[in-house]
């Protein structure tokens, strides 16, 4: 297969504070909270501390949802030529060579990050090229940090191809918890570095599956950031 040319990028600033992916969860668990917060305001004075500690948990709740859907503005600023990039914030749990038997039929590299419910679940495009592919699988919901996960539970999947021909799939898995994978990227289309690629709800994993001889500049537990830190470079 030919060489690429390299894609030219002239990358954006997503001004994203808060992720549009939660605003009806936000904006429905807002009206509800408010509702609550009213209700034990006005009845304070029969049963004041009570109606304390109900606005107390209900802001605390609330807080907690904000927190989740947070989306920070990311740049990454090193060289993205041959460069794979951290798609989550997480830690990582699988760094491992694998017998990929959905897409790929052979051993690939596997690199595995579990976000929590703490962390950012807005998830980022890992590296430079064009899509080739794009698929969303039903399945299971087991624990996200279980190797089975990556193979049984609800998952969705992307490929890239780079701009020197190789091939690298990042494959998007719920949680335990997660109900409902977001992913952006459709076949056909250029992607780069920075570019948002979805978002998972309520804890997940993101595996990343990588050419035998790449690079590995991340160890196991290493906590990564999405769209800074770089984990892999393609040889």
């Amino acid at each position: 297969m030919p060489k690429e040319k390299p894609l030219i990028h002239n990358k954006r600033r997503n001004k994203i504070r808060l992720h549009h992916e939660g605003k009806h969860t936000l904006l429905y668990s807002g009206v509800l909270a408010a509702v609550i917060i009213s209700l034990a305001w006005f009845s304070r004075e029969s049963l004041w501390i009570l109606s304390y500690l109900i606005i107390a948990a209900v802001l605390v709740v609330y807080g907690i949802l904000l927190n989740f859907f947070r989306c920070p503005i990311r740049m990454f600023n090193g060289p993205t030529n041959k460069s794979i990039v951290a798609p989550c914030d997480g830690h990582m749990v699988v760094i491992e060579e694998v017998e990929e038997r959905e897409y790929f039929h052979d051993k690939r590299l596997m690199l595995s990050i579990f976000m929590s419910l703490t962390n950012v679940h807005a998830n980022w495009i890992p590296c430079e090229g064009v899509v080739t592919k794009v698929e969303h699988q039903d399945g299971n919901y087991h624990k996200a940090y279980l190797p089975k996960a990556s193979t049984e539970n609800e998952r969705s999947m992307v490929v890239i191809r780079t701009p020197h021909g190789e091939e690298v799939m990042v494959r998007q898995i719920a949680g335990a918890l997660a109900r409902r994978i977001v992913t952006y990227p459709k076949a056909g289309e250029e992607c780069y570095i920075d570019d948002h690629m979805g978002f998972i709800k309520f804890g997940s994993r993101v595996d990343v599956y990588l050419p035998l001889g790449t690079e590995v500049l991340v160890k196991m537990g290493q906590a990564t950031v999405g769209d800074e830190t770089l984990i892999a470079r393609l040889k």
